[in-house]
Formats: structure tokens, sequence, C-alpha cells
């Protein structure tokens, strides 16, 4: 599995999918899909749907999903001598920005290789050296020498920018790629529809990727409209405190195993979180008691998911947040260990496998 888990992420770490503009993640993701025999359409947001119909209809129907699209951002004005100006496009990191490589993508879909400005180092007074630039005040340079050059390429005023796409395998099982948050979760999900395709379970599973998470948790409600379920299982990263800069904060670390969130809330601006359902999080211990599969615990403010939304569809749905440990999330190049990625799919296989129209979900 973990051979198949770094295929999948090599694959997604290249494909530029800025939220809003997730065509290519979802072309790949649909694609998969079909290759294992899912049926699977797309619906009018963007999300990409898949599903493997189960054996008793009166067992709950179960969405499985994890959101495609990366932070980023749009070109909000173009100089006369070829310089982009930028508007941010979810939670940005500004002190990690200036000399970024980053791509912008043309009309027809291709992408043009840039960089964020930075002032020389030389020039710089004493007084910036140690200062955060606001992203208003940065510019991405293309190499073009006017605006006319950057508008004949079909860039114009909207155009996604996102960083420039890398994968690259560390020590051991571990990697460093472009948006981990969340092609992570994309990889779990496909490697769940690899688990499932030939074993039916008792509920009927969708397997979905989302769009739109970056912009306000937007797109996985709209799926889940479609789809009704009882049950959701949002697949995310989770923030590991297990750098130096972090201690004390929390206990997940990379490469000791998947993560159930307990308690998420943004805490500023989207006033919204999740608190996992207590029927859901018996059902994750009990597999990790029956599977030996070790996982990690998280209650925290600062982030949270699409399952935020989805949990407040119809009468209620029964939800969990569960997922695998990260590094430098939202920063251009993040860390996660595929054997959490691997325990992780497992861990929820198993979960699958004990739902039943029987199962006590009592609070």
């Amino acid at each position: 599995m973990i051979n198949r888990i770094e295929k999948y992420l090599s694959d997604v770490a290249m494909i530029p999918a800025l939220a809003g503009h997730e065509q290519k993640m979802t072309a790949y993701m649909q694609k998969e899909f079909e290759v294992l025999g899912y049926p699977t359409e797309i619906d009018t947001f963007g999300n990409v749907i898949a599903k493997l119909e189960g054996k008793d209809n009166k067992a709950p129907i179960i969405m499985i999903f994890a959101h495609m699209d990366s932070l980023g951002f749009l070109v909000r004005y173009i100089e006369d001598d070829g310089f982009l100006r930028i508007e941010r496009l979810g939670g940005i990191p500004e002190k990690v920005l200036p000399a970024t490589a980053i791509q912008v993508q043309c009309r027809d879909g291709s992408m043009v290789d840039g960089v964020i400005g930075v002032k020389a180092h030389h020039v710089t007074p004493p007084e910036e050296k140690y200062t955060v630039e606001k992203y208003m005040n940065l510019f991405v340079d293309i190499g073009a020498k006017s605006k006319e050059e950057v508008l004949g390429l079909g860039i114009d005023i909207g155009s996604p920018i996102v960083y420039k796409p890398k994968f690259q395998k560390l020590l051991g099982t571990r990697v460093l790629m472009s948006a981990v948050d969340n092609r992570g979760g994309c990889t779990a999900v496909l490697e769940l529809a690899n688990l499932l395709k030939d074993n039916p379970q008792e509920s009927t599973i969708y397997l979905v990727g989302t769009v739109q998470e970056e912009y306000n948790l937007r797109g996985a409600m709209m799926a889940a409209r479609t789809i009704k379920p009882d049950i959701a299982i949002a697949i995310d990263i989770d923030g590991g405190t297990d750098t130096p800069d972090l201690k004390g904060l929390g206990d997940i670390r990379c490469g000791h195993g998947p993560t159930m969130s307990l308690y998420n809330f943004h805490g500023r601006g989207t006033l919204n979180g999740t608190i996992a359902h207590p029927a859901m999080v018996r059902l994750f211990e009990e597999a990790s008691e029956r599977t030996g599969i070790y996982f990690q615990r998280s209650a925290k403010i600062g982030g949270l998911t699409d399952l935020s939304y989805v949990q407040l569809e119809g009468t209620g749905v029964k939800s969990i947040d569960v997922g695998f440990p990260g590094r430098y999330s939202h920063s251009p190049y993040e860390l996660a260990d595929m054997r959490d990625i691997d325990s992780l799919t497992l861990w929820i296989y198993d979960v699958l496998k004990n739902i039943n129209k029987d199962t006590d979900f009592t609070r």
C-alpha cells in the first residue's frame, strides 16, 4: 500500500487546484475512481462523487470526503511593466511569501512560472529586515516586460496563482510536497476506493473529493445535499506539534499514526468547528482496539474542516474528523509521513466493516 500511496501523492502534489479552480484535480479523481469501476459524477459545484452500493438499504448511508483544493492567490492588478499584484485566497502565511516560487494559470489551463519579488538584501534598510511585508505590497514577476505581454499569455484579473508544485521524498517514508493539506486526504480516499472496490459493505458508501474548502468550506455541504448521508467522515491534515517551535501545544507527531479530532474551532472569522459525535468516537476507538492501529487525539482552536457545515445538513449528520499529522501547513511545502496515511485508511476501512443497520448510535 505504501507504494500506491507514494504514487498517488506524487501525482496529486503536482496538480494545481486553487479553490474554485479545481478542474484538474476533479478530472484526476474522476479518472482514478472510474478505473476502479466506480460510478462517478461531478456535481454543479465541482465535487467528484463515487458510489459503492451497499448490501443493505436499511444500513446508514456514509459519506467519506477530503478536499481537493489548495489555498493560493488571484491576480488582482497587472502593472504596465508586467508585474502582477496579488489577492490572497485562504489562510496565507505572509512571512513565507517573498522569494517564493509560484505558477500562474492561463486561460487555456497552461502554467507560467514566476516568483514573488523580494527587495535585495543590500538595499533593504535595517528597519525592514525584521518585518513581515503585507501581501498587498508584494508582486509577482513572471519575466514579462509589459501588461500586453501578460494579457497575451491568457493571464488576466482573477487568474489563479499557486505555490510552484513539488514532490520530494525525504528520509524513510516522509515526503515534502505541495498541498499535502489536503492531497494527503485525497490519497486516503483513493486508497479506500482500492480497499472497497471488491468488498461492498452493508452501507452504501460515497467517496468524495470536495471543492472550495479553503474558501469558507463551501463545497462539501453541497455534496452532502446530493448524498443526504447519515454518517460523515472527513479526512484532513492535523497540524503536527512535534517541531521545536510547537512543543507543549499538543501531542500530534508525524509517523505515530492517524489522528482523531475531538474538538476543533476556528476562533476567528468563521466561527465554526466540530465536536465529534460520541458514537463515531466509540466506533473508531473500537476499530483501534481490533486492529492495533494506534491513533492520536487532537483538541484545539485555530483550524477546522469542511465537516463543520456537513454536520448541519438535513436534521443533522453523525460526524467525525480523522486525518494524518502534517508539518508546515499552508506554507509552500508541507511534510507528512506516508505510514500515517496508510494506517489511516486501514483504520477507516475497519470502521466501515462494522457499521450496519443495528449499529448503536446513541450519544
